[in-house]
C-alpha cells in the first residue's frame, strides 16, 4: 500500500485516534506555540486533520496535505482556517509565510531533500521552519508499540539523525540554527510523565533520549547588497561617562543607509549630561543625534528608552565605556543585514582582552553563565553581558508586545533582550570583538550584588523557558 493510500484509509478514525493520544501530540504542539508570534503568518505542511494549526495563536494559518479525505476532515472540524488539497513536493502558492511546520512529515517523504527546496517558494529572509521528527533510538521501541497495537502501525520510514536533517537543509538552501529534545514519556501516567518530562527529559544525559526531536532552520544568508540598505538607530546609555561622551561620536564610523545616535543619560553624579548637550550641539550638523534622559534606574530602562523614540530599521546599544569598540559596530550591521542572523550578540571572550578590561571573577562568572544560557537557548551564546546588541526594529516591537510573558526582570536589559529574542525563535548570532580597557572612570557594575541578580534571573528564565513554569 502507497503512503498515499494508508493515510487515506487512516483518515475516517484520525479524529478520534488523535483524540486518544492528545497527551503526546499536544506537546508537541505547546512547544511549537511557544515560538509562534500572533502576528506570525504560518503555514503547516502535512496538516493531517488539522489539530496543530487549530492550538497555534496564529491568525494567518494555511495548512496543506495530499489526502483528500484528511483535507475535507480539517475543514469540517475548523472551518474557519484555511486547508488546501497540495503535495509538498510542488507548492503552488503565490505567498510568504514568516513561520513554515513540517511536524512528524519528513520520515514519510520519497525525497526530504525536493520539500526542502519548495520551501523558497513560500517563505522570505527571515522565514523560520520548524521540523519536528522521532529520535532513532526510539525505532525499535516504535516498532514494538505498533506490534502490540499501542500506536498506529505506519509505512516504512526514514529514521534521520539531527545531522542528516541539518545536511539536507543546508542542501536546499537553509541552515539549521537551533535543535531541542522533548518528551522521555509519551503517554500520560499521572505525576510520574508530568514529573519526568517536564524535569528529568530537561538534564543532560536524559535530554539526549527524548523521543521529539526539533530543528529550527532559516533560509542562508544573501548576497544581495546590502550596504546602504538599513538606516541604524544607535542607543547609548551613559552614567557617570562624560569622558567618553565626545570620543563616541568622533569614533563612530558611517555605515548602512544612515545612522541615528541617541545618547540617554541616567542619573549621573558628574556633568554627563551638560556634555552630552554640548557634544550634542557641536556636531548637530555633521550627525544625526538624539538625547535624552531616562525615567527610571538602571541601563535595561535607559535602552527601553532610548529604543522608544528611536526611527532606525536596525537597533543597537553601544556602553558609554566604550570598552567595546564603536569602530566595530560595522560588523554588527553587517551581520544582521545580510541575514546571518536575527540577533547579534557581541562576544568578549574570544579574543585575547588587555590586561585591566575585566578582573578574573568577572572573567569566571560570564564563562559560568555562557554554559548556562547557552544550554537553556538550545543556541550557543558565549558572552550574555556584552554590552552590544543588534536586532531588527520590527522585531523589537514584536518583543515588546511578547514582553509580559517574562515581565520586567532585568535592570541590565541584555537578558530582556536575549530571552525575548529566544521567544521569537530569532537566530541568535555571537559577534566577537576585542574588550578594550575603560579609559575614563569607573564601572557601574557590582560583581558580588549584581552576580546575585543575575543567578535570580537564570532561575527565573529557566522556569520560564526550561521548564514553562
Amino acid at each position: 500500500m502507497s503512503i498515499k493510500n494508508h493515510f487515506e484509509k487512516q483518515a475516517s478514525t484520525r479524529i478520534k485516534y488523535r483524540k486518544s493520544k492528545r497527551y503526546y501530540w499536544d506537546s508537541i504542539t505547546s512547544y511549537i506555540d511557544y515560538f509562534i508570534h500572533p502576528d506570525y503568518s504560518v503555514l503547516e505542511l502535512g496538516c493531517g486533520t488539522g489539530e496543530l494549526l487549530n492550538k497555534i495563536k496564529s491568525k494567518d494559518k494555511l495548512g496543506i496535505d495530499f489526502s483528500e479525505a484528511m483535507i475535507k476532515n480539517a475543514q469540517e472540524q475548523f472551518p474557519e482556517i484555511d486547508f488546501r488539497l497540495m503535495s509538498a513536493e510542488n507548492l503552488e502558492i503565490n505567498r510568504k509565510f514568516d513561520v513554515i511546520i513540517l511536524s512528524n512529515l519528513i520520515g514519510h517523504l520519497d525525497d526530504i531533500q525536493l520539500v526542502f527546496s519548495q520551501l523558497h517558494k513560500v517563505s522570505h529572509s527571515q522565514t523560520k521552519i520548524i521540523v519536528s521528527y522521532h529520535n532513532s533510538l526510539w525505532e525499535p521501541l516504535i516498532s514494538l508499540a505498533e506490534f502490540f497495537r499501542l500506536k498506529r502501525k505506519t509505512p516504512r520510514q526514514s529514521w534521520l539523525s539531527a545531522k542528516d536533517i541539518s545536511n539536507l537543509l543546508y542542501l536546499s538552501g537553509f541552515e539549521a540554527y537551533r535543535h531541542a529534545r522533548k518528551m522521555l514519556i509519551p503517554y500520560n501516567i499521572p505525576i510520574i510523565s508530568w514529573f519526568v518530562n517536564k524535569y528529568l527529559a530537561m538534564l543532560p544525559g536524559f535530554n539526549a533520549l527524548c523521543l521529539n526531536r526539533f530543528v529550527f532552520a532559516c533560509q542562508m544568508p544573501n548576497s544581495d547588497d546590502f550596504s546602504q540598505k538599513y538606516t541604524t538607530s544607535v542607543v547609548i546609555p551613559a552614567r557617570n561617562e562624560a569622558g567618553n561622551i565626545e570620543n563616541a561620536i568622533m569614533r563612530m564610523p558611517k555605515f548602512g543607509k544612515e545612522v541615528e545616535i541617541i545618547f540617554v543619560e541616567g542619573n549621573s553624579t558628574d556633568n554627563t549630561w551638560d556634555t552630552i548637550q554640548k557634544v550634542a550641539e557641536k556636531y548637530s550638523q555633521t550627525h544625526n543625534i538624539k538625547i535624552c534622559q531616562q525615567d527610571g534606574k538602571g541601563k535595561g530602562d535607559a535602552v527601553r528608552k532610548g529604543y522608544s523614540i528611536a526611527t532606525g530599521d536596525i537597533l543597537m546599544i553601544l556602553d558609554a565605556d566604550l570598552t567595546v569598540p564603536p569602530e566595530t559596530l560595522p560588523k554588527f550591521y553587517d551581520a544582521l543585514a545580510s541575514g546571518k542572523g536575527d540577533f547579534i550578540n557581541g562576544s568578549r571572550l574570544v579574543y585575547p582582552m588587555e590586561k585591566n578590561a575585566m578582573r578574573f571573577l568577572n572573567m569566571l562568572g560570564n564563562k559560568m553563565f555562557s554554559l548556562g544560557f547557552s544550554w537553556m537557548l538550545e543556541q550557543q551564546i558565549k558572552d550574555t553581558l556584552c554590552g552590544t546588541k543588534v536586532m531588527f526594529r520590527h522585531d523589537y516591537l514584536k518583543l515588546v508586545e511578547n514582553r509580559n510573558y517574562f515581565g520586567n526582570f532585568d535592570p541590565f536589559g541584555d537578558f530582556d533582550l536575549i530571552f525575548g529574542a529566544y521567544k521569537l525563535n530569532l537566530k541568535i548570532i555571537d559577534l566577537p570583538v576585542r574588550y578594550k580597557e575603560r579609559i575614563y572612570g569607573d564601572t557601574n557594575i557590582s560583581r558580588f550584588k549584581h552576580g546575585l541578580v543575575l543567578l535570580r534571573m537564570w532561575f527565573f528564565a529557566a522556569g520560564k523557558i526550561k521548564f514553562r513554569i
